[in-house]
């Protein structure tokens, strides 16, 4: 009895290792495999490259000296408009707050006096360069200039 017993056994076993078999065969066919899928996914991911967030007037001034008073900023759709920052009231977090500044146009003043900036919180702003070289150039020529008899 004990030695019918211990064939059955052995009978189901390999009947259950068969169909355990087949059924991986079956699925080794199958069109979507995890792996795959996971590879795929990973590999579109990594191509798209990152979008770098723009920044509001303050996060670019905080790297220029003395917070950007006297340099030239303007937003990134603006064509020939910006502003000479005159006076900056910053916030405890340094990212908010408000600013005043002289407006140019076509790189000449539009006004005498500063006016107070608006938008300086949109995600938009950037740094002209050359706009406060030509400004610092044509003080340092005029002075020159007076100096001389």
């Amino acid at each position: 009895m004990a030695t019918s017993l211990t064939n059955r056994a052995l009978v189901t076993n390999q009947t259950l290792s068969l169909f355990r078999f087949s059924f991986n065969f079956f699925k080794s066919f199958s069109t979507s495999s995890p792996a795959a899928t996971n590879a795929s996914s990973t590999s579109s991911a990594s191509k798209k490259p990152k979008r770098r967030k723009k920044k509001n007037l303050f996060e670019v001034a905080q790297f220029l000296p003395n917070w950007g008073i006297g340099y030239h900023m303007a937003k990134s759709h603006w064509e020939s408009v910006s502003y000479e920052i005159t006076k900056i009231n910053l916030y405890k977090d340094g990212r908010h707050g408000k600013a005043w500044g002289i407006a140019y146009k076509d790189g000449l003043p539009a006004a005498d006096a500063p006016k107070k900036i608006s938008g300086v919180h949109k995600r938009c702003w950037r740094y002209i360069p050359s706009l406060t070289n030509l400004s610092e150039s044509k003080v340092t020529s005029s002075n020159s200039t007076e100096t001389a008899p």
